[in-house]
């Protein structure tokens, strides 16, 4: 298995079929090829009907010497996608899942499209449940296809033969044929209009922990990322950038870089300058050596306080109405009790382990580029724009992910890289070193949200309002990236709720529009406010991350001022069966209402995102010096049908730990329109030494799969701030949690 693969597949040529498309020769030597897709798109200008009549989303291409190759249209970042949906593939086609080799998917919207957001990327927990049925359809047609041709060859019914172990079996003479024998005279015959997908009990590899098929690479040193490409005569390049935002270069002195051994050029940009030399090292010496000056521009005196003053004076302005129901004023002001708090929550960065790099090769007709990116086809598009080039000259070669958590959704390091390579001669690699990816980043927003709730005589609420009031990343990337597409951001729908008003961003809105729990008198507004001149972005549980904690943390407010035990109080307000069956697993296995010692809490917390329900209780001691130490994590997963359990436990682990950084430290600062953060010593992440126990628990479930990359996450920021106030009585309403617990 090789999904590193650094070639540029070809595109196969489709005839004409509603659903499903086969062609001959996929392969050297004659083979089949079974293109399955969702969409139907548009012919393309200029292209021939007969090759855009069905774009498929995932190809199984079968060599006629019964190699099977799945080309992958999502990327592999540690998530662990290219395993389980190659177990999705290997189950309705009957192979081994090692048996099958990968290729990345070229750059191609309307073949490869993620369902759920109708653009190809890799992002927003999709992987498996965007998914999910249609791999598998297309496994199932290609084996119902390889046995009918196995049939006609031995002149018997169809129905009297098998499919196993990557061959067709006719039980009753004992004759096989394997599927490379087979490939030729499937690809000739018609496609089935209708396939028999397996019900989930004669399930034979889905649902099972099979190893990870990337790890054997990973650990030899085989796997390739973005970092690892080499070309002949490649050249290598660092970036310098104006360290405040918008700033621009105003003099460069490279006299002592150009004497610098290894330094073969300086390219100087508007807001940026490289150093291009044999290798790295030698480039960041020749950085070191230069002279640079800026001219910092409008946002030199931005500071950390005042983006937060500018959203705290936005979020008293009333703001677009994502959703009410009843009447929450009228409910408010006859309420027996009413409860109000502000919570916070400040910038954060990326962080991912590679840092931005992107390898680029411009020529006069052609440009390639070697990237991880989670989306092929906004690299293409970036490509084409700054080189003015057609798409089709522009060869983007998609590797693995040093980690993505929503930075590499973003174009703009490989613009920039393009634009440095259009004026070197030779490839060459740009890197960006940790500081400048940490200090340049596209950061989550920060967020200020006002809310509210009414309490009848027993505590429980009757009304709640609900104001978020920050960046509207989903307007710019709407705007930037697909244009085209807003009308697919705009109809995601929670629970059956759909927001499509105007001034709304559902990303910032998404928990607070639809809580788990029955809150009646609701109503949900959002106030856009950006920061002056920071880029911000998506960032790893998205909406539910920040939406979670402001949430759950106000829902213990209520519980505490209704004297009732904060998992007592959720169950009263959730009516759904599988919310409420993770809420008590987690607190069961976690020892809920156990006496712990002085100085020490537990805290729940519970989510539904990403079609997934997860429950999570934190437990927690704090020193006397107001140090926080996390000493378990419990978490109970409903995510439906469960592909690979082995990997959800993975994802949940890492999603914590992510998550309980952020709650912990995580927290970008700026100064004179400076970030101040630079490294790991000063963003820091959680370390081997302080990471909890760790317990997850999966819920059996015949549902559709959710979503596991993502909720881990969002879940446990509030776990740990509840478990805090367990353990002190001191409320949490900003983070990160830092020395606010320090006396």
């Amino acid at each position: 298995m090789n999904p590193s693969s650094p070639h540029q597949p070809k595109r196969p040529a489709i005839t004409r079929r509603k659903f499903l498309g086969i062609t001959a020769g996929a392969a050297a030597g004659g083979g089949l090829l079974l293109a399955f897709g969702l969409r139907s798109p548009k012919t393309p200008s200029g292209a021939p009907d007969v090759a855009a009549a069905f774009a498929p989303d995932a190809f199984i291409r079968i060599a006629s010497d019964g190699t099977v190759t799945l080309v992958m249209h999502k990327v592999e970042m540690g998530q662990g996608t290219y395993t389980a949906m190659t177990m999705l593939i290997a189950e309705e086609l009957e192979v081994d899942p090692t048996q099958v080799l990968l290729e990345h998917a070229p750059p191609d919207d309307e073949r490869y499209a993620e369902p759920l957001f109708g653009v190809q990327e890799t992002g927003g927990s999709t992987s498996v449940r965007g998914n999910w049925e249609q791999l598998r359809r297309a496994g199932a047609t290609a084996r119902t296809m390889l046995i009918t041709a196995a049939a006609t060859t031995w002149k018997v019914d169809a129905t009297t033969c098998r499919a196993e172990n990557g061959k067709v079996v006719h039980a009753a003479s004992g004759r096989t044929l394997s599927y490379g024998e087979l490939a030729d005279d499937a690809s000739r015959l018609p496609v089935p209009g209708k396939v028999t997908l397996k019900d989930p009990p004669s399930f034979k590899l889905i649902g099972k922990s099979l190893p990870r098929l990337d790890t054997p690479a990973k650990v030899s040193g085989e796997a390739r990322y973005g970092l690892d490409v080499r070309l002949p005569d490649m050249k290598f390049a660092v970036i310098a950038q104006c360290p405040v935002f918008g700033g621009r270069i105003t003099g460069v002195a490279d006299t002592k870089a150009l004497v610098v051994p290894g330094v073969r050029q300086i390219v100087k940009l508007d807001d940026a300058v490289a150093i291009v030399a044999d290798n790295t090292w030698a480039a960041q010496q020749g950085l070191a050596a230069l002279d640079l000056r800026w001219d910092t521009g409008s946002n030199a005196a931005l500071t950390s306080a005042a983006i937060e003053a500018q959203l705290a004076t936005a979020s008293e302005q009333s703001g677009a109405v994502a959703r009410k129901e009843g009447d929450p004023s009228a409910a408010m002001a006859s309420a027996a009790r009413r409860i109000d708090a502000v919570y916070q929550q400040p910038m954060l960065a990326h962080a991912t382990m590679e840092p931005l790099n992107c390898t680029v090769h411009v020529r006069k007709d052609t440009c390639d580029i070697w990237v991880g990116t989670q989306v092929p086809t906004f690299a293409l598009n970036a490509v084409a724009k700054v080189t003015g080039l057609p798409k089709e000259a522009v060869r983007v070669h998609n590797h693995l992910l040093g980690g993505g958590f929503g930075r590499r959704l973003e174009v703009d390091f490989i613009e920039q890289a393009v634009r440095v390579g259009r004026l070197v001669a030779h490839p060459v690699q740009v890197v960006w070193t940790r500081e400048e990816d940490l200090q340049h980043d596209m950061y989550r927003p920060a967020y200020h949200d006002r809310i509210a709730a009414g309490l009848d005589a027993q505590g429980m609420p009757v009304a709640w309002t609900h104001k978020v009031t920050g960046s509207s990343i989903l307007k710019r990337v709407a705007n930037d990236l697909f244009p085209k597409n807003l009308r697919v951001i705009q109809a995601i729908g929670y629970d059956g709720i759909v927001a499509t008003v105007k001034g709304v961003d559902i990303d910032a809105v998404e928990v607070a529009v639809a809580p788990p729990y029955r809150l009646p008198n609701f109503r949900a507004e959002f106030v856009r406010q950006e920061p002056p001149g920071v880029p911000t972005a998506f960032w790893r549980g998205v909406g539910p991350t920040r939406g979670g904690f402001v949430v759950e943390g106000f829902l213990d407010e209520l519980a505490a001022a209704a004297a009732v035990d904060p998992l007592e109080y959720r169950r009263r307000l959730v009516s759904d069966p599988r919310a409420r069956a993770v809420l008590d697993l987690a607190a069961r296995e976690s020892g809920w209402g156990e006496a712990l010692p002085k100085g020490e809490g537990r805290g729940i917390a519970l989510l539904h995102a990403f079609g997934s329900y997860i429950a999570q209780v934190a437990h927690v001691a704090v020193d006397q010096e107001g140090g926080v130490q996390v000493k378990r994590m419990t978490c109970a997963v409903d995510c439906g049908l469960t592909v690979n359990p082995d990997i959800v436990v993975a994802q949940m682990e890492g999603g914590i730990v992510f998550g309980l950084t952020a709650a912990l430290w995580g927290e970008v600062r700026i100064a004179e329109g400076r970030v101040q953060q630079s490294n790991f010593h000063d963003y820091r992440v959680m370390r081997i030494n302080e990471t909890p126990a760790i317990d997850v628990h999966l819920v059996p479930s015949q549902e559709h799969p959710g979503g596991v990359g993502e909720p881990g996450t969002s879940a446990a920021i509030p776990a740990v701030v509840n478990a805090v106030y367990a353990a002190t009585g001191k409320r949490i309403r900003k983070l990160p949690i830092g020395d606010q617990l320090k006396a």
